[in-house]
């Protein structure tokens, strides 16, 4: 009964990777900053607290997924190019120099809520979960591609 409660869960967990992978974040900010324009380089300089301020002064606050999250799997390897795990030694170097990692919501709601309420926050989640309350900046395709245009996209009712 054990092998078969742990093969269980192993399925579960290759259900929700591939789950992720098939579905195109958002990355978002205030509903408010609906001009702003980043590009995949500039969004990367972000989470990796290498950018601090937006052109208007306003300070960053970038939010991330924990890092057994399938989506900010997903968005690390499309933006950052490596697994959450893999950067666990760039934030132990950067500790040093005073540069903490961005900060970690336990859900995509709780980004949505931050990034809604919080001036200059900026997150992520699947797509068709951003609502009004925030703006979609950055698309990121299931396929890891990062681009401004959703034309392609659309969301079950």
């Amino acid at each position: 009964m054990r092998a078969t409660f742990i093969l269980w869960m192993c399925g579960g967990c290759t259900i929700s990777i591939g789950w992720a992978a098939e579905v195109p974040l958002a990355v978002i900010v205030q509903a408010t900053q609906a001009k702003l324009s980043i590009g995949k380089s500039e969004l990367a300089e972000i989470y990796r607290r290498k950018r601090n301020y937006w052109e208007d002064g306003t300070k960053i606050q970038p939010v991330n997924l924990p890092a057994d999250s399938p989506t900010r799997r997903a968005f690390s390897k499309a933006v950052l190019g490596y697994a959450p795990e893999e950067l666990e030694q760039y934030w132990n170097d950067r500790y040093f120099h005073g540069v903490l990692p961005p900060y970690v919501l336990s859900s995509e709601e709780a980004v949505l809520r931050f990034v809604a309420e919080t001036p200059g926050a900026i997150g992520y989640v699947p797509y068709c979960d951003a609502d009004k309350r925030v703006t979609v900046v950055l698309v990121i395709s299931a396929k890891g591609h990062v681009s401004g245009s959703d034309a392609d996209i659309s969301c079950p009712k």
